[in-house]
């Protein structure tokens, strides 16, 4: 029986998984005003002392950080399914590709994002993706060589 299909499978549907994530994180359920109205209370809570202002910038620092927390895990995912997928490619070959799929996903995101009421596509969030994703490839190719 070839696995080879099974593998596939098993590689990638981390992939696909994280990628179906980050798609809801573009609804309107995750828009700038609903996490405010989440996390604005929060941090108001915690930190009493905090002007509205300066809730905005944390809140602003926080969705920034997502973008490149979620491309950064993404990349991740797809080096290591281009890790264990035959024939092995070179490591700067890996590095490249998962780079070129989180980059390229970025990009639909963004695109996707343009056609929800509550949300707006940004060239800034797709660098920020895309500097995640180049962040956690190059963390997972450097854990790897250790």
């Amino acid at each position: 029986m070839n696995s080879e299909p099974f593998n596939m499978i098993k590689n990638w549907w981390p992939v696909v998984a994280w990628m179906s994530l980050i798609f809801l994180f573009s609804t309107g359920l995750f828009s700038g005003a609903n996490t405010s109205s989440f996390l604005g209370p929060i941090l108001s809570s915690l930190f009493p002392a905090m002007t509205g202002d300066q809730i905005e910038i944390v809140h602003l620092t926080v969705r920034k950080l997502g973008h490149w927390g979620e491309y950064f895990i993404l990349a991740i995912l797809c080096v290591r399914a281009l890790h264990a997928h035959p024939p092995r490619q070179s490591r700067l070959r890996r590095t490249v590709i998962a780079i070129a799929i989180a980059t390229l996903y970025a990009t639909s995101d963004e695109w996707h994002q343009s056609f929800v009421p509550s949300r707006s596509a940004s060239i800034i969030d797709m660098l920020i993706d895309s500097f995640g994703a180049i962040c956690g490839t190059l963390w997972f190719e450097r854990r790897q060589r250790d």
